[in-house]
């Protein structure tokens, strides 16, 4: 599954999901399961229509995603 982070066009962070939510670009959210339900709470709220995936760290979803910090939210685009 984070296999498909490394090359699928994908957004990371708060902002930037929620941007691709409203916009209809998000195909599947990944929300890390230790990260903060106050920042990943609108994310999922915003998250009608859209898989969400909870089985991954901040740290591994950081990773697959390419960057040397955790992300608490990591986004699949469209297309």
């Amino acid at each position: 599954m984070l296999e498909e982070l490394s090359t699928a066009q994908k957004v990371v962070g708060v902002k930037q999901s929620l941007r691709a939510l409203r916009e209809g670009r998000a195909r599947k959210v990944f929300l890390a399961c230790d990260a903060d339900p106050a920042v990943t709470g609108r994310v999922e709220n915003a998250c009608a229509s859209v898989p969400v995936e909870r089985d991954f760290t901040m740290a591994q979803l950081g990773s697959a995603a390419g960057i040397a910090v955790g992300a608490a939210v990591v986004t699949l685009l469209n297309g």
